[in-house]
């Protein structure tokens, strides 16, 4: 793959965030605006088009102009289910994966993945000490072995990834750019 090649950017705002007592996650305010956006704005130079993968507050979404797709699975399975329903919604070729809580990606996110791929269908970002595998470029050819694992009641991500063939790509120089919000106290922490 080219450096230069087409790559659809997508907003994971589609979980339960039972750690945030239930609430949209990627509708909580953080610095007067919602989570999801401050992803979108450092995504959408990054990338050729963008949707979001959400299952709740759909016309609050579909509000911003971004295309919205649902899950193709039912009772919220996890991130690979919305990556998968992404895939099966959209024609793009190569998907760059953002979870709407990590408001600080860097400006180099997609062409850092993209020059560290090797021949990889999947690669995460690592930050030096831990795997971040939501934040992921990847390659539709992965589909039928991603419908089989979801099928067979696996829903780990990390595992399947590696079992697709896909490696981690080295951040540790921007590590605090993966620091996502999971509670509300986190997201209090990163008010201005």
């Amino acid at each position: 793959m080219a450096v230069s090649d087409a790559v659809t950017g997508v907003i994971l705002a589609g979980g339960k965030a039972s750690r945030m007592g239930g609430n949209d996650k990627g509708l909580l305010q953080l610095n007067g605006q919602p989570l999801w956006q401050h992803v979108a704005q450092k995504l959408k130079p990054q990338v050729t088009d963008m949707v979001i993968s959400a299952n709740r507050n759909l016309d609050i979404y579909r509000a911003s102009g971004l295309p919205v797709l649902t899950d193709t699975l039912r009772n919220y399975p996890g991130p690979l289910a919305g990556m998968l329903s992404v895939m099966q919604q959209h024609s793009g070729s190569w998907f760059l994966f953002c979870p709407c809580d990590t408001p600080h990606i860097p400006a180099d996110l997609a062409i850092r993945l993209q020059r560290n791929r090797q021949k990889a269908l999947a690669v995460w970002v690592h930050d030096g000490e831990r795997d971040h595998p939501t934040i992921a470029l990847i390659h539709r050819d992965i589909m039928p072995s991603l419908q089989a694992y979801l099928a067979s009641g696996e829903r780990r991500v990390m595992i399947f990834l590696r079992e697709a063939g896909g490696h981690a790509v080295d951040f540790s120089d921007v590590k605090a750019a993966f620091a996502n919000v999971n509670t509300p106290e986190e997201l209090a922490h990163w008010q201005e």
